[in-house]
């Protein structure tokens, strides 16, 4: 199965995932992990069988501990084919450029546009 790590030091963000994306989960075209803190993420993906079971990394940029980008920065090092988007309620040109210096494959701004961020998965996972 197809896995997609979402990271977010907010709670309310699995349950949002889990509610938008209930017909992909439910017919098992991904899965959906969480994690809460960059930290998690990267024992996730480092402990995982194999560095791309993880088709796409959604991570949030301000998170207490390990921040987003430094979350980018050592999971593009593990893999540098992984695709991750990076995740802000900021739409600063500053933070974008940064994302996309470090590697970032797209910048979703808060509240995210679920309908674009589908088509986007589904083009990832299919």
């Amino acid at each position: 199965m197809k896995k997609i790590l979402i990271v977010d030091d907010e709670k309310s963000v699995q349950f949002l995932y889990e509610k938008v994306f209930k017909k992909e989960i439910d017919q098992r075209q991904f899965e959906i992990i969480f994690s809460i803190s960059g930290e998690d993420a990267l024992k996730k993906i480092q402990d995982s069988e194999e560095l791309n079971d993880y088709k796409l990394v959604i991570s949030d940029i301000n998170m207490p501990g390990l921040s987003g980008f430094e979350l980018l920065k050592e999971l593009k090092s593990l893999n540098p084919d992984m695709q991750i988007f990076m995740s802000s309620a900021y739409t600063d040109i500053e933070r974008q450029s940064l994302a996309k210096e470090l590697g970032a494959d797209d910048y979703i701004t808060k509240p995210v546009d679920f309908n674009f961020l589908r088509e986007k998965i589904i083009s990832i996972v299919s």
